[in-house]
């Protein structure tokens, strides 16, 4: 098991990752990928059972990974490039044309790690529905993870597939809501609030637990409890408080930084802030 020293590292490379690519592109979405850069290195390199190389795109005997809010793919490529699915020095087409590195992801370009078109928000929680309810039918014991946002769950798509994962006691599958409050537009309180968020999972069957997806050793104490949680008849859903923007001082706290390229100062502020790694840059 890696350390904690060794997944905070790997997390404060993935964040320059997503500053570099997004800034290079002059396009794409930091914030949530900046928020959501200790749970994915946590999950790729320390929990998720799997090989990248040859990728497995049918996932069988192995876990699988959806991302539902398709639009923080920086941080979803970072990751998978520096676990082996594909050269990391390819992060440097993202957003080009003809890259298999598209705005979300995307499967006709053939990228390795990428099972399915995601970023139609409300949709991916409904493939990985799916897909977990294939490997309970084929006996398969690997586990599906995934990630949505919280201003996703105002997709009614979304509350469908929540129905549907209780109702089939797909237990193989642990969701995660990056509960961060900000949306393209604004808060989620402002734009569409709702009352929390566990309880309204709880009250459609799932098992639902709370952790800070910005503080690496809590994550490495709550994922292993969500995985116990896992074959005991229901879906699991972890509440991932986190912040958008984090590890960058004026991305955080704040909306703007949602889908919004910085420029040249602002990006040499940024990687000024988040501390250099012996990964290296790409």
């Amino acid at each position: 098991m890696a350390k904690l020293a060794e997944l905070q590292t790997i997390a404060a490379q993935v964040r320059r990752d997503i500053v570099r690519m997004v800034f290079n592109a002059q396009s794409g979405h930091p914030g949530g990928s900046l928020g959501c850069a200790d749970y994915f290195t946590a999950l790729f390199f320390e929990f998720m059972k799997f090989k990248s190389q040859p990728f497995n795109k049918e996932g069988n005997g192995e876990d699988m990974f959806f991302l539902s809010n398709g639009h923080i793919s920086p941080v979803y490529y970072s990751v998978l490039a520096r676990s082996g699915f594909f050269p990391v020095s390819e992060l440097a087409t993202f957003r080009k044309i003809n890259s298999r590195l598209q705005g979300h992801p995307a499967t006709h370009e053939g990228l390795p790690g990428i099972r399915v078109a995601t970023g139609s928000l409300g949709q991916g929680l409904s493939v990985a529905c799916g897909t977990a309810l294939q490997k309970k039918l084929d006996k398969d014991n690997s586990l599906i993870y995934v990630v949505t946002g919280d201003g996703e769950l105002q997709e009614g798509q979304i509350w469908e597939a929540v129905m549907f994962a209780a109702h089939n006691k797909l237990d193989n599958m642990i969701v995660a809501v990056d509960f961060n409050q900000q949306q393209i537009d604004g808060s989620t309180v402002d734009i569409m609030g709702f009352n929390e968020i566990g309880n309204k999972f709880a009250s459609f069957g799932w098992e639902v637990m709370h952790m800070d997806g910005n503080n690496m050793q809590e994550i490495l104490e709550k994922v292993p409890q969500a995985q116990a949680k896992t074959g005991n008849g229901k879906p699991v859903m972890i509440v991932m408080k986190t912040e958008m923007g984090m590890g960058v001082d004026f991305m955080m706290g704040t909306h703007a930084w949602h889908g919004k390229a910085p420029n040249a100062e602002q990006f040499e502020s940024a990687m000024q802030q988040l501390p250099v790694t012996e990964l290296g840059d790409y």
